[in-house]
């Protein structure tokens, strides 16, 4: 997915949803930042999207513009509608969100920022995830000192945090 594409979903997302505010927390989130995203992070032609103020309306636009809908045979992407509590993102990330408004819109994109992306990907630690998180590292996108420190503030559980803290460690010193 390019930032044309989600630029796209959040357009229609705020549409559908009938919200202004629509909050993007999966991996596609790294294009709000403005600098040179690795190819392989964009890998995913979905983006995880929730209404800001009404979370509950994005089963209304999974079902709109979501897996498997006419919007992604057209576009050959989609959203995927998640609620707040899918990415497990630091306490305060909302204070460092990047936003943005898509062209032709009134919506505004709410994205953690990419050290906050990281945390939530680490503590997921899914294969996808870490290879994820070892790009965006390589490049320069991600401070370890900073994700390490976050993850004290995420609600995962304390054995979680620990095993993120050590994929974070290997990841850094490769």
């Amino acid at each position: 997915m390019n930032r044309q594409q989600l630029e796209h979903v959040v357009r229609a997302a705020a549409e559908i949803a009938g919200e202004g505010e629509i909050v993007v927390v999966g991996s596609q989130a790294i294009l709000a930042c403005d600098r040179p995203i690795p190819p392989d992070m964009l890998r995913s032609m979905e983006a995880d999207v929730y209404p800001r103020n009404h979370p509950e309306r994005a089963d209304i636009i999974d079902g709109a513009i979501g897996p498997g809908s006419i919007f992604e045979e057209s576009f050959g992407y989609h959203a995927d509608g998640v609620g707040p509590e899918t990415a497990k993102l630091p306490a305060d990330w909302w204070a460092r969100a990047l936003r943005f408004t898509p062209t032709n819109s009134h919506a505004v994109a709410i994205c953690p920022e990419p050290n906050d992306l990281a945390v939530a990907k680490l503590v997921s630690g899914r294969e996808k995830d870490l290879d994820w998180v070892q790009s965006g590292l390589r490049a320069g996108l991600f401070d370890p000192d900073t994700i390490h420190r976050r993850l004290d503030t995420t609600a995962a559980p304390t054995t979680t945090v620990t095993q993120a803290r050590k994929r974070l460690r290997a990841m850094a010193q490769s």
